[in-house]
């Protein structure tokens, strides 16, 4: 796990609960977050209907390396897991 400071003063950590993530690796990521101030509450649906859900987390892929992972981001925290 490594932490940071998001753009409004928050705390926010991006977690890897594989363990395989190098840590200089997770430390960019956090840093590209924090810059594209992607943490924090987002008024977005994520199914694309008119409800919108405060905090929903956002699902992706990310590729590190050959390997492939899921990738969460809620409001202060980023999630690497097996995909």
């Amino acid at each position: 796990m490594i932490e940071g400071t998001a753009h409004n003063g928050k705390p926010c950590r991006i977690v890897d609960s594989t363990g395989r993530v190098p840590p200089a690796e997770l430390e960019q990521l956090l840093n590209d977050l924090i810059a594209e101030k992607r943490f924090g509450l987002n008024a977005l649906s994520s199914t694309g209907s008119n409800a919108i859900k405060l905090g929903e987390p956002q699902f992706t892929h990310l590729q590190v390396g050959d390997d492939l992972y899921r990738f969460l981001l809620f409001p202060y925290e980023a999630r690497l897991e097996s995909f």
